[in-house]
């Protein structure tokens, strides 16, 4: 590094510190400049001022992916199966309810429930799975239906999507996760066959927020992006945060290309250091949404074991079930012990969550 790029890369480093914001053109030099260590400490002075107390927070929870069947063709999927496709499914309930008796066997608080695009299944579909979830299960956290999901039910419903937010709402959804986020950038987007615009994910975000309902916020990099899409996506979602407060928590995570037709371009993982120093300017950017979880289902514990260091306040869940991610080679495994285990082991206090962040046991 020469002596003008070390100095710039002070310079910038500093002015992080003391909250001077800096231009995108700026992050990106940032990114390229400061070392990774000091890009880690300053996301963990963050961290530090925004949850003073020495504890990390997990979940338990379970993904229930209730079907398969999906009508967009996304070139970094190995989870989709086309309409009519002899493997393609729709879980029976009575199915899910099982996996969900399962899930509170084990200490566990809710679901994360996504699937496919089926262009067959009604809006009353998700309404009556909702609210017969809730009616069994009372205390039960329904973190469900990503954006792209949410916007097929509005074009097989024909309904505003104001109005499926309220219905799913009323069925008994507590909250949205990020899913299909990817990269926001429609430019960099749309040759990658993806299921909803940029701009329409925004919209279905920005929507539930106004409505009450809110939601975690994603980023899935390394399949081909620029590093100033990466930027510009969390742009976008500091824009809407701004608008709103409605996100309540960051994770990002890295294309997983096992099995998916991307992953004959894009076929190496990116690399612990580089996830790191993303990691670590997801925390200094995105200052305004309160909770970053590190995903140690792509990277692995010992990187969730760093990022506890710089900038992350949560470990996430321990996967009950997962059957998107894996599928594209995501093959680590954590039980509660392992994470509890973590946590400690790295100097802090392990508390069980739910989806909301709220504190189930201190």
């Amino acid at each position: 590094m020469s002596s003008t790029a070390s100095a710039t890369a002070a310079e910038l480093a500093a002015r992080i510190e003391v909250g001077d914001p800096l231009s995108d053109e700026e992050w990106l030099v940032a990114v390229h400049e400061v070392p990774t260590d000091e890009l880690l400490r300053l996301a963990d002075a963050v961290r530090w001022r925004l949850h003073p107390e020495p504890v990390v927070s997990y979940v338990i929870d379970r993904n229930v992916n209730y079907s398969n069947v999906c009508s967009a063709i996304c070139s970094f999927c190995a989870f989709y199966r086309k309409p009519g496709h002899p493997e393609g499914y729709v879980l029976p309930n009575e199915q899910i309810f099982q996996s969900v008796e399962e899930m509170f066997e084990l200490g566990g608080s809710g679901v994360l429930m996504q699937g496919g695009l089926h262009p067959d299944l009604p809006l009353d579909y998700y309404e009556t799975l909702l609210s017969e979830l809730k009616r069994r299960y009372p205390s039960i956290y329904l973190h469900c239906f990503s954006p792209p999901e949410i916007i097929n039910m509005r074009d097989v419903s024909g309904l505003p999507l104001g109005d499926v937010l309220q219905r799913l709402k009323n069925a008994g959804l507590d909250s949205i996760p990020g899913g299909g986020a990817e990269i926001l950038v429609d430019s960099f987007r749309k040759r990658r066959a993806t299921k909803c615009t940029g701009v329409e994910w925004l919209e279905v975000m920005e929507t539930a927020h106004n409505l009450g309902i809110r939601s975690t916020a994603t980023m899935m990099f390394g399949m081909g992006e620029k590093l100033e899409h990466r930027i510009e996506h969390m742009r976008m979602l500091k824009d809407v945060q701004a608008r709103t407060g409605g996100f309540y928590a960051f994770i990002m995570w890295t294309f997983q290309p096992d099995n998916t037709p991307l992953g004959r371009a894009y076929p190496d993982r990116i690399p612990e250091d580089e996830f790191l120093r993303w990691f670590a300017v997801g925390r200094l950017y995105l200052d305004t949404i309160p909770n970053h979880q590190v995903s140690w289902l792509t990277q692995g514990l010992d990187v969730g074991r760093r990022a506890l260091h710089g900038g992350a306040n949560d470990l996430g869940s321990i996967m009950i079930e997962e059957n998107v991610i894996s599928a594209a080679g995501a093959n680590h495994k954590a039980t509660e012990d392992m994470l509890r285990g973590v946590i400690e082991a790295e100097g802090f206090r392990p508390v069980k969550r739910n989806a909301a962040y709220e504190r189930l046991s201190d």
